[in-house]
């Protein structure tokens, strides 16, 4: 789950007022980062590279639309417990889901909350991966073409929130040659 969405589940079901003061994002990858190191140390960087190896052949898949991965999946913290999330950027909104469609994949639109606060649509799937044995959730975020310009800031810590194919395929070569 991204942090967003997490941390308004939290004040939810705590029934804490909607004001309620929550930490920030760094906060809450830093804890994200010491439970992984602590309890999944021995599994979850299979676990990340199978789910990035995944995300990398549906970037490929997606190319015409420039995506970027972003989310868990790009910041390394992702288990097999994590979705995939990817930023398409598109000239025509409609066109990767025809793009879908033309391929039959069978997928579940939705309206969600884009990085940028504004509502996107998001086509989502679930799929297999092979190397985890199971199915894992697939986002691909559909956004205006011209969007893509303000989605390259750094976040707070100075690292890109989202990478593209080529970045993507960077990280799994790093991460295949540490281990």
């Amino acid at each position: 789950m991204e942090y967003g969405q997490a941390k308004r589940r939290a004040v939810k079901q705590m029934a804490l007022p909607a004001r309620t003061e929550l930490p920030d994002n760094v906060m809450i990858e830093d804890a994200v980062r010491e439970y992984i190191a602590i309890f999944c140390g021995d599994t979850q960087p299979t676990e990340l590279a199978a789910l990035r190896e995944l995300a990398l052949v549906w970037m490929e898949r997606m190319a015409d639309f420039r995506p970027h991965l972003t989310g868990s999946v790009w910041q390394g913290t992702a288990t097999r417990l994590s979705d995939i999330f990817i930023q398409l950027f598109c000239d025509d909104p409609k066109s990767a889901e025809i793009a879908l469609i033309d391929h039959n994949v069978d997928y579940e639109p939705r309206t969600v909350t884009g990085f940028n606060g504004a509502s996107v649509e998001a086509l989502s799937m679930s799929i297999v991966c092979k190397p985890l044995q199971e199915s894992v959730g697939l986002h691909l975020m559909i956004y205006d073409h011209d969007d893509l310009r303000g989605a390259l800031k750094p976040d707070a810590r100075g690292r890109a929130p989202r990478g593209d194919l080529r970045a993507v395929q960077k990280l799994i070569e790093k991460d295949s040659s540490e281990t």
